[in-house]
């Protein structure tokens, strides 16, 4: 428990030195996104795409965590030290991919294939739209937004989930994390300060996320104590109670019924 304590801990004090500045105010519920964490086959090589994309690379002194921080979102690169590696993409999940946004996808595409980044075309020919997807399946959609002044910013968590669950779960973000419901182009969604959460419909069977390359996602939240009581007068079951880490960051987990894992913090100085 000690050890599994410290692993927390040093993956924490990513936030604590300066990884999980947030540029947005948290919303009403006091939520902003956090962090996306990886289970990385291949951290140096994933390290290599993340920092090929424009990403700021960092590390834990004396942990093997990785991360890479962008604008909106810090990217956790691998669990701490003894969980097992990734069984399989992100695709086939709850939460198929997760996406950023350029100012010009063409120039970012030019720029990162020579950085050796694996960059695949957009759907349909599209010139707007394109995909990084790691050698362990983390599953990345790039789209344009040409009055974007920052080279890259984090834009939107996607989860695939069948039609008839789609207004379910949007309820259930907005409900439980004080998300906005709205609409991203033809599909249902709903926005946390820093991203937006879109949900699509699938006929095939999803997994949970726990376990995969993306295995769970990660909200900031202004008391930890009042997030708890919230979820559980809604009816989520902590994963596990709060737990507070010898710097001061407070965390707890738990995951939507469809399967997305979740992991939930409060920081004691937020930058």
């Amino acid at each position: 428990m000690k050890a599994f304590i410290t692993a927390l801990w040093l993956a924490s004090n990513v936030a604590a030195t300066a990884a999980f500045a947030q540029p947005m105010p948290p919303n009403e519920a006091g939520v902003t996104m956090g962090h996306l964490h990886l289970n990385s086959a291949d951290v140096a090589a994933n390290k290599t795409i993340f920092a090929g994309m424009g990403g700021t690379v960092g590390s834990v002194d004396g942990a093997p965590l990785q991360y890479v921080r962008f604008p909106g979102v810090v990217v956790i690169l691998n669990l701490p030290s003894g969980a097992p590696p990734s069984s399989g993409p992100s695709e086939g999940t709850v939460v198929n991919h997760v996406g950023f946004l350029v100012s010009n996808v063409q120039d970012a595409v030019a720029k990162w294939k020579a950085a050796g980044v694996p960059v695949l075309p957009g759907n349909n020919g599209r010139v707007d739209q394109a995909y990084v997807v790691t050698a362990d399946g983390l599953r990345v959609e790039i789209l344009e937004d040409k009055n974007q002044t920052a080279p890259i910013v984090f834009h939107h968590v996607h989860f695939f989930v069948p039609q008839a669950a789609i207004p379910d779960i949007q309820a259930w973000y907005v409900k439980n994390f004080g998300a906005r419901a709205g609409m991203r182009g033809p599909n249902q969604a709903a926005d946390v300060p820093g991203a937006n959460l879109t949900f699509s419909k699938t006929d095939s069977a999803t997994v949970p996320t726990k376990g995969r390359i993306l295995d769970h996602i990660g909200f900031d939240v202004t008391d930890i104590e009042a997030t708890a009581k919230r979820l559980q007068a809604n009816g989520v079951t902590l994963d596990r109670g709060i737990e507070t880490l010898p710097n001061g960051v407070k965390l707890l987990f738990v995951h939507d019924p469809w399967g997305t894992n979740i992991e939930v913090n409060q920081r004691p100085h937020p930058l």
